[in-house]
């Protein structure tokens, strides 16, 4: 069945990417111009044009947007600073910290608690080892962990889904390996399920409205366009994950919290949904340039306001917050000096 396709690994994307990733190209009016005027500098514009690639996730979550506003902020002034900004969509967070560790992408989107595992060397990032060129640029909006089950499965709670056909999420997705997280603590494995498939996000409603499973799994901002997506496609509910587990992952985890998805925002489910959540994060390396993510930080900060209004996700965001919440990697020296000279942090 096409729709239980294994995902591509990384290193299987990494065969087809053609990044321009931070590449200059001189400019021969530039040079010219300098030697005719005698000029010890030129523009920007004129010298140098820098290209930067931003790494998201799949088209239907958040992450795909939220890249998109802020190249869009950061392309505002690229006559000023002389950026190009580009976003990707990709197999999510665990796919874009290892894509920054291997220099495919300068910037990406990734769950707080994935940035903490990359950066710190564990869970999932156990094998490759620490990764301390990784830097925080700021965090976004809540990420509660969801999950979305037919109505006529009879599914309310995490535990019903044993027995079920469930998508677990692609392989380097985040909603994956967090799902896989909670299942370890709570002893289960994939054989709880009658089926575990491996569907990427964009394409976990549509298999859910046509039959082929019976819930799947998304980590990701609200209100969404893939939940919103089952559940006015088809008659499909948002399940409670609530238990012991989830309670012992927040008590001995910094970057977990309990999350609410307000009752009334999606079709079907009218009370509160409890579950908890991590936060989005932005994040880059130490081989990017300070002044490069000075100028992204920059973008997006000066126009926060319209940025806010580019994803309803984004409406409740606030800078303090954004600077120093569920980053557990060094902040980005380039990013450091703005929130100094802006007055965020000392």
């Amino acid at each position: 069945c096409p729709l239980l396709k294994r995902a591509p690994n990384y290193n299987e994307q990494k065969k087809g990417r053609t990044h321009m990733t931070l590449k200059l190209k001189a400019s021969a009016f530039a040079v010219a111009a300098a030697v005719s005027l005698g000029a010890a500098s030129t523009s920007v514009s004129a010298q140098e044009q820098r290209f930067v690639t931003i790494g998201t996730g799949g088209v239907t979550g958040v992450y795909y947007p939220a890249g998109g506003a802020i190249c869009r902020l950061v392309n505002m002034d690229r006559k000023e600073h002389g950026i190009r900004c580009s976003v990707e969509s990709t197999g999510g967070s665990v796919y874009n910290l290892n894509a920054i560790r291997q220099g495919e992408l300068d910037l990406a989107v990734a769950q707080s608690d994935w940035q903490y595992h990359a950066y710190n060397g564990t869970s999932q990032f156990k094998d490759d080892g620490a990764n301390k060129d990784l830097r925080a640029v700021f965090s976004l909006h809540p990420e509660p962990f969801t999950v979305v089950a037919s109505k006529g499965s009879g599914i309310k709670t995490f535990e019903d889904l044993e027995g079920k056909r469930v998508s677990v999420g692609n392989p380097g997705s985040g909603q994956r390996a967090t799902a896989e997280v909670l299942m370890d603590e709570m002893g289960w494995t994939l054989d709880k399920f009658s089926l575990a498939a491996e569907i990427k996000a964009a394409e976990q409603s549509q298999a859910l409205c046509d039959g082929n499973i019976d819930a799947f799994f998304y980590t990701v901002g609200h209100p969404s366009g893939a939940i919103k997506e089952a559940t006015t496609s088809c008659d499909s509910v948002l399940v409670n994950v609530d238990n012991a587990a989830t309670q012992k992952l927040i008590d001995d985890n910094p970057y977990y919290r309990k999350a609410v998805i307000p009752g009334g925002m999606y079709r079907g489910s009218d009370e509160d949904v409890t579950t908890f959540g991590v936060a989005a994060t932005f994040v880059s390396s130490t081989d990017v340039p300070d002044d490069v993510v000075y100028a992204v930080v920059k973008a997006v900060f000066e126009n926060f306001y319209s940025f806010k209004r580019l994803h309803p996700a984004f409406a409740n965001l606030n800078k303090e917050e954004m600077v120093s919440d569920a980053l557990s990697a060094p902040l980005h020296p380039g990013a450091a000096k703005y929130y100094k000279e802006a007055g965020l942090i000392d």
